[in-house]
């Protein structure tokens, strides 16, 4: 029997326990994987806590690799052995053993190892459509990125440096500011001893940016805005230090008319083709080496917990995989 990481009631990593899973054969256009490495991200301290309710009892993660073991019916393009890999999946990630729809799936080149892939699905899928279709980043662009160190974030300063465009990176300390140049970015901010609003108006100018990309959500959303120049977009796509309080929208009128969106992977990877391309872009610049994936922590699947309280005291750098 499989095991996997579920939890009955919201709450701290401690709600999160290992237990022996029933696993059906796989239904029509479904897949049946042995997963060999699970990736952790914020969403699923989001889901865990209850900032993004689940129905429970319920299973944890949404990216991952493995083996395909059995297809179901009506599927042509996978078969038992196939090396997968997906970043967009229903929950149910924080297992040995699963049943996935093939169309979240992707075959994986042979230069990709199972870690890599786990580590880099989710939230390469997230930097593609931030960076080439929420805001398409373009050679001259200055942008600013909060959490730089952080697995979202090297990729995208790897990402969007070789599109061109100058990064300026948000940490929280000298460690992780070294991580961050050393991804990309070309002027790093550690926010805890400098006013990062000061700073980009310094590096800029005063022109300020075209694009903030914010994962960090109630401590620097209203100071976001004020790097934002003047049509402006703040990109929120997470809020790892809580939600961000209602705004009078009278606020981006003053600011100067900027714009501001919440985007989410499962709206811009919904549809299979789009999907696709997005997997396909991600897949060339880690195959090419634009990307290095750097996996920094690993820990047993078993050991979820752990990871789990080490990635909300923010102790991780980087992206940190469970492995099976």
């Amino acid at each position: 029997m499989p095991h996997a990481i579920r939890f009955y009631k919201p709450g701290g990593p401690e709600v999160l326990v290992w237990e022996e899973i029933q696993l059906g054969r796989p239904g029509p256009g479904e897949v049946r994987i042995r997963q060999t490495a699970v990736g952790v991200n914020f969403i699923d301290v989001y889901h865990r806590t209850g900032l993004y309710p689940l129905p429970l009892p319920s299973g944890l993660g949404g990216e991952g690799a493995g083996i395909v073991e059995e297809i179901g019916a009506g599927i042509t393009d996978l078969k038992p052995g196939d090396r997968v890999a997906y970043g967009t999946s229903p929950i149910g990630a924080y297992a040995e053993s699963r049943l996935i729809p093939a169309d979240r799936l992707f075959k994986l080149p042979d230069s990709i190892d199972d870690k890599t892939a786990a580590a880099m699905m989710l939230k390469g899928l997230t930097v593609q459509y931030l960076i080439r279709q929420t805001y398409r980043v373009k050679r001259g662009d200055t942008i600013l990125l909060h959490a730089a160190a952080g697995g979202v974030g090297t990729i995208l300063s790897q990402w969007a440096k070789h599109l061109g465009a100058t990064v300026i990176g948000t940490v929280g300390s000298d460690e992780k500011a070294e991580l961050a140049k050393a991804n990309g970015c070309d002027h790093v901010i550690v926010y805890t001893r400098e006013d990062f609003v000061k700073r980009v108006d310094e590096l800029t100018g005063g022109a300020k940016v075209p694009v903030v990309y914010d994962s960090v959500g109630k401590d620097t959303f209203m100071k976001s805005l004020d790097c934002c120049a003047p049509l402006g977009l703040l990109v929120l796509f997470g809020q790892s230090s809580g939600a961000v309080e209602p705004l009078n929208l009278g606020v981006l009128a003053a600011k100067g008319s900027l714009y501001v969106t919440r985007p989410t992977l499962g709206t811009y990877g919904a549809k299979r083709a789009n999907l696709a391309v997005m997997a396909e872009e991600l897949f060339d610049v880690v195959e090419s080496g634009v990307v290095k994936i750097t996996v920094k922590q690993t820990y047993a699947l078993k050991d979820a917990a752990t990871a789990h309280a080490d990635l909300a005291a923010r102790k991780t750098t980087g992206s940190t995989v469970l492995t099976v």
